[in-house]
């Protein structure tokens, strides 16, 4: 079956050498408070890549002493690459096996096998789209994961994304076209019939939902409006996060969640985020798993962290 556009390298529409494309997958073993991303930052125009990997749980929230963090930048991209069939020099392994919606990830540690991942994703909706330059879907993942001699087993749900599009790392906003300097990215999935996610960002007032979808009953809609507020923090990172909101059919909503780990990384060279593994609960008694994510352009962090600046919902 052939992949989908999506599921391939867009054209660049410049010669911008700071087009962007963008292909990540994150998941967790709840039970053990573990998550793990697989995050890759590409630059086809400059024909390089990164390639960044990360497990963490409650032991560190620094790339430091977290249980694994390694991000190879300016990798070679070869001119032939195919998103839908790619290995990375650093390890990584993509394989679309069904158009926007199954997909298989690998990764082994090219220095001394430290870390390595098989696992198999399956969505378990369509991705929801943003304007036509992003996307969002839940899914489930299944496999085995390695961490140093401990093999461990994942079955949980989890998100994926994409974007593609000029992403120039300059500048004190979150996006060099966004007018905002921070926000949140929320998500749980409680079944195949039930989940939400949304994408916010403080324009001043709050963080205000940009993006989101709800799926109730198994009825899925476009979130019309939302909100995310961060009601504790400790050193500087969520530790309860409230998100209210409304989709187009008019069904309203409330998670609390309740974050049980954290990651301190620079995703990109702007972009500083604190990525927590959450256990929220919503709607009628529903409970599931998923993220919260604290984003910031670095020197947004830096003057909040200074003191600089009011203290963010």
């Amino acid at each position: 079956m052939e992949p989908h556009e999506h599921d391939r390298f867009h054209p660049p529409t410049s010669d911008n050498p700071y087009w962007t494309e963008t292909c990540w997958f994150t998941f967790a073993v709840p039970e053990r408070k573990l998550s793990g991303q697989i995050y890759p930052f590409f630059r086809p125009n400059q024909r390089v890549t990164s390639g960044g990997v990360y497990f963490w749980d409650t032991s560190g929230s620094q790339i430091w002493n977290c249980r694994y963090a390694k991000n190879f930048w300016h990798l070679p991209l070869a001119d032939n690459a195919d998103l839908a069939d790619l290995t990375l020099p650093n390890g990584i392994r993509y394989r679309c096996l069904e158009p926007l919606a199954k997909y298989e990830l690998h990764y082994l540690d090219p220095d001394d096998s430290e870390v390595e991942v098989h696992l198999r994703y399956e969505a378990i909706c369509p991705p929801n789209h943003l304007a036509d330059s992003h996307l969002d879907q839940p899914g489930r993942y299944t496999g085995t994961i390695r961490l140093q001699d401990e093999e461990i087993a994942v079955d949980s749900f989890g998100m994926r994304d994409r974007s593609w599009g000029e992403r120039s790392q300059f500048g004190v906003t979150l996006h060099p076209k966004a007018p905002y300097s921070r926000g949140g990215y929320s998500y749980a999935t409680a079944s195949k019939r039930d989940a939400f996610h949304t994408i916010t960002a403080d324009f001043g007032s709050g963080g205000i939902s940009i993006h989101g979808f709800l799926m109730r009953d198994g009825e899925w809609s476009k979130l019309a409006e939302g909100r995310r507020e961060v009601l504790e923090r400790e050193g500087g990172a969520p530790t309860r996060v409230r998100i209210t909101g409304r989709d187009e059919l008019g069904r309203e909503f409330e998670a609390e969640g309740h974050c049980h780990n954290r990651l301190g990384v620079h995703l990109n060279p702007n972009l500083w985020t604190w990525n927590c593994l959450t256990e929220w609960e919503w709607g009628d008694g529903l409970h599931g798993w998923g993220e919260d994510h604290d984003n910031w352009s670095a020197q947004a962090f830096r003057h909040y962290i200074r003191g600089e600046g009011k203290e963010p919902t």
